[in-house]
């Protein structure tokens, strides 16, 4: 593809205070080749300078001393044909060498819109011309392969195979040997008793005469009973059993379906929750995940993210803004309500009652273990506290579905990385946020 098919580069301003993250951000946008038109410290920029330099995109260095300048700034920064791209001040200013780079080419593809991370030389050529023959095969690949290496490796490792205990080769076995000798060989010695010479002996008090058969008759009265009861109500041998009446065919027109699951609350408070934890790094996550969820969602989102400041506030605004979910803040005594996603502030818990979530007001915040297994979700993202991995494994073993975020975009992968090496669900945002749709549904 020539440079003239690409896109091109939209002109951003860069609103960051001064110092390394600022540094780090221009580095970053001189690499991606975008051009420059504003580079200033959010507190002291004006609105109407903002609006003048007309930017295609806006690269925010995210930190709490700037949040009350980005809400001043919000009419601009709110319109939709704006692209705002965030990040952390604190991982900007620690970014470099080969993290920088990479990150340089993922500002790349979010100003040209296409999903091209991968670095110089893992380009594929365009166009393949056909070739008479058959394609090359693995096994051509590697006909001149070296084994010796892995031959001598497997043999010097030989020694330190643990034995299971099941197979013991015997001493005399031997090289060659068939399949059919070497399963003999392992068999236990058994001996096979003597068949008698002659007939049975026949014991002398038995009867010699075949017993007269009785007739059975009409078994439908029978009954498991003690012998003793039997000789008690047996009725006498001249008595004829009557012959019960056939049952009568089994009426099933009048069958019906009754819904056996108790009423939901009168409010609409939902069974069960995803709940989304995340920390340095999250808000990129977190915002990947909620652009990717459809409005309509037949399941709570729940996100719980600790923020220097507690601005949950600002955060709602920053997520209202790609996602197709109405994003609320959460408050104690409400009910969770299927599609909307929460901002849970740090003081806000949450409780059952009558089979539905409501919020709560908890000072130790959202307690995983509140959350019906079986209705919920735990989707671990960038910084989630580490400290809960094991309430969430918990509740995966009761029938929770939990996931963890992998991929580059994890700046703190300790929590995540836990879950997924315990078996769960593994993917990045986007694809994490496939799952849910597919778990949970749309609602009509």
């Amino acid at each position: 593809m020539s440079a003239n098919d690409l896109p091109s580069l939209l002109s951003v301003a860069l609103l960051a205070r001064v110092g390394p993250a600022r540094e780090r951000l221009r580095e970053a946008l001189g690499q991606a080749g975008a051009t420059l038109v504003l580079e200033e410290d959010p507190n002291t920029l004006e609105l109407q300078v903002l609006r003048d330099a007309a930017p295609g995109a806006v690269l925010i260095a995210l930190e709490p001393a700037i949040e009350d300048a980005l809400e001043r700034l919000d009419p601009v920064l709110g319109s939709p044909s704006l692209t705002l791209i965030f990040d952390e001040a604190e991982l900007a200013a620690r970014r470099e060498g080969w993290e920088a780079q990479r990150w340089a080419r993922h500002l790349v593809a979010k100003l040209h819109g296409h999903l091209d991370v991968l670095p110089p030389g893992s380009e594929q050529d365009g166009l393949l011309q056909p070739e008479p023959g058959l394609p090359t095969t693995p096994a051509q690949l590697h006909a001149d392969a070296p084994l010796d290496f892995h031959v001598r490796e497997a043999f010097d490792a030989a020694g330190d195979v643990p034995a299971d205990g099941l197979y013991q080769a015997p001493d005399t076995l031997s090289e060659p040997m068939s399949l059919e000798e070497a399963l003999a060989a392992l068999q236990p010695p058994f001996s096979t008793p003597a068949a008698p010479s002659g007939p049975p002996p026949v014991p002398v008090s038995a009867p010699q005469t075949e017993p007269p058969r009785v007739p059975l008759g009409d078994h439908s009265s029978w009954s498991l009973v003690d012998d003793d009861a039997v000789a008690a109500v047996a009725p006498p041998p001249s008595a004829t059993p009557s012959a019960a009446p056939p049952p009568s065919d089994f009426d099933i027109a009048r069958l019906s379906l009754v819904d056996l699951e108790a009423e939901r609350p009168a409010d609409g408070a939902a069974a069960g929750a995803v709940l989304v934890l995340a920390g340095i790094g999250g808000p990129d996550a977190l915002r990947r995940l909620l652009a990717t969820l459809p409005a309509g969602l037949a399941t709570p989102v729940l996100v719980h993210m600790r923020l220097d400041g507690g601005r949950y506030g600002n955060l709602v605004k920053q997520m209202a803004r790609v996602s197709a979910l109405p994003v609320l803040l959460a408050e104690a005594a409400e009910p969770v309500q299927a599609g909307n996603a929460y901002i849970l502030p740090d003081d806000v818990g949450l409780a059952v009652r009558d089979r539905g979530l409501y919020f709560s007001a908890d000072a130790q915040g959202v307690q995983v273990g509140t959350l019906p297994p079986s209705e919920s979700a735990v989707v671990l993202l960038s910084g989630a506290d580490a400290g809960q991995v094991d309430a969430v494994l918990a509740l995966a073993g009761e029938g929770a579905w939990v996931a963890g975020q992998v991929g580059e975009g994890c700046y703190d992968p300790t929590a995540a990385n836990a879950v997924v090496a315990a078996g769960m669900h593994a993917g990045e945002p986007p694809q994490l946020a496939q799952h849910i749709v597919e778990r949970w549904g749309v609602s009509e």
